[in-house]
């Protein structure tokens, strides 16, 4: 059995003093069954691993760098983020895709990195609207997740996959349980055609999940949890869909 991961990515949201109003009401919730994780903004990763200290949730930022280290200014490496107690990065967030350019092979090269520092990345792919009403959702993600395969090699058991159709972040809209678990399977057989691991490989959902849909987006056999959006910003919220992932 696959243990599911709940990871709130928290976006250009938060402040000192909401940030650990928000993770007490978590840590307070606690112990879950799942996994749990948050996604914080860069400058709050040092206070925020000192709130979680001591308690189950891992932290994880929200992008890294394509480079090791150099004159890139404005940039986070993945070496950083291992150095302040990171443990999970996002990589190739449809908004970093959609407003910063990035390509397929750049989202590969950064899961590598990742990988490499001893983090785990956590993967998104997603197809848009437009992709989806020409039919074209599983060519896209398979074409997303074909550029970590091949750069990742043996090493794509380590990457944790999450599903996000663009058309349901944030807009309200979500996918059916069985949409999203149409697209996971997809996914799932690409794995397995990869690494023999490809059945203990997490594969996450995202895309307005909240309180009251998880437990059946959760329900579905290759649906391992959620990457979470605007309800990750409300610890009630945020536990209910932890409870919700068993």
């Amino acid at each position: 059995m696959r243990r599911k991961l709940v990871v709130g990515n928290w976006k250009m949201h938060g402040s000192l003093a909401s940030n650990g109003e928000l993770l007490a009401g978590v840590r307070a919730a606690e112990p879950f069954v799942c996994e749990a994780a948050v996604c914080v903004p860069f400058p709050y990763l040092s206070t925020c691993v000192l709130v979680l200290q001591g308690s189950h949730i891992a932290l994880g930022a929200q992008d890294c760098s394509a480079h090791e280290q150099g004159a890139f200014t404005g940039e986070v490496s993945a070496a950083m983020l291992a150095d302040v107690g990171c443990r999970y990065v996002i990589v190739g967030h449809s908004e970093r895709r959609a407003y910063h350019a990035e390509s397929d092979q750049l989202v590969a090269d950064k899961a590598k990195l990742v990988v490499g520092k001893g983090l785990v990345p956590i993967v998104c792919v997603g197809e848009t609207l437009a992709e989806r009403e020409a039919g074209q959702t599983e060519a896209v993600v398979k074409r997303q997740l074909s550029a970590v395969i091949h750069t990742l090699g043996h090493c794509v058991p380590q990457a944790v996959i999450a599903y996000e159709p663009v058309w349901a972040i944030g807009t309200g809209r979500t996918a059916t349980p069985e949409q999203a678990q149409e697209v996971h399977a997809v996914l799932r057989a690409q794995l397995h055609a990869a690494t023999e691991h490809a059945g203990a490989m997490k594969i996450l959902y995202g895309g307005s999940v909240k309180a009251d849909n998880a437990a059946t987006l959760f329900a579905q056999p290759d649906i391992d949890g959620g990457l979470i959006g605007g309800a990750s910003l409300k610890a009630a919220d945020f536990v209910a869909i932890c409870r919700a992932a068993l």
